[in-house]
């Protein structure tokens, strides 16, 4: 059991929403993963006889977006694939070496997500399809679904949830990220209390088939992310760190440029 897992970082080239439907944001985004960084997920020997996270998380395990997965995946199995899924973990413990920044719109939760689930998934013999493997994360976090599909570069649409493969070169991107922690559910309260605004989908119809590296060289800071003025009003100093020729990703606080 020494096979090590990559967990991706992906960052948003552009994040526009364009509905709202209850408490979810609809968004059309370009998600892009991040070949240079990434977590390392293994399951190592453990005596703990029960499902545990062996990381460097600062907040409980229960809170874990991998716990919740782990429950949410016990839930959707039979009786005796649930029994196996238990057995095992009350031998091997989740080992998580993090390197993706938390809270700064890389997607790093829920890359570990679906890396856990493809890895218990491969491990056990499970052979759960995409189909299932989305209704498992389903509640969890829609960007989980992206990294699920295992692939560079997609539109996405929806709250997330919609994946529309975009077939490019993989990407050279340099992120920054300041120590600033920015909340992803209290920039979205602020985008509609201040900053709130619906683009126009059709107006956007032309960002679908171009290429990253043409929308990057083309598009500007302030157009390319609804979430980044939020994100500013929430944590001022993020201003201080802007620069030409860098974007912002998700709902912050990493800058993101792609090299040429």
């Amino acid at each position: 059991m020494n096979k090590k897992y990559k967990s991706y970082a992906k960052i948003n080239l552009f994040l526009k929403i364009v509905g709202i439907r209850g408490n979810y944001h609809e968004i059309f985004s370009r998600f892009i993963r991040v070949h240079s960084l990434y977590d390392i997920l293994s399951f190592e020997k453990s005596e703990q006889n029960s499902f545990f996270i062996d990381s460097e998380f600062s907040f409980p395990q229960e809170k874990n977006i991998i716990h919740k997965t782990y429950l949410s995946l016990l839930s959707y199995l039979n009786k005796s694939q649930k029994q196996e899924v238990e057995k095992f973990f009350q031998n091997y413990s989740l080992k998580v070496t993090k390197n993706i920044p938390m809270m700064a719109g890389l997607g790093g939760g829920s890359s570990n997500s679906a890396t856990f689930l493809n890895m218990v998934d491969e491990v056990l013999n499970i052979n759960l399809t995409l189909n299932q493997k989305i209704k498992i994360v389903d509640k969890l976090g829609s960007d989980i679904i992206f990294f699920l599909y295992n692939i560079n570069s997609a539109n996405v649409f929806g709250t997330g949830n919609i994946i529309e493969i975009f077939d490019e070169e993989k990407l050279d991107i340099e992120i920054v990220t300041p120590k600033i922690e920015c909340d992803t559910s209290e920039v979205y309260k602020i985008f509609r209390k201040k900053f709130y605004h619906i683009s126009d989908i059709k107006d956007l119809d032309y960002l679908k088939l171009q290429k990253s590296k043409d929308i990057f060289s083309d598009i500007s800071l302030d157009f390319a992310n609804d979430l980044f003025q939020p994100a500013k009003y929430i944590c001022p100093k993020l201003e201080k760190m802007t620069k030409d020729n860098y974007l912002f990703s998700g709902s912050g606080s990493s800058f993101f440029t792609i090299r040429s």
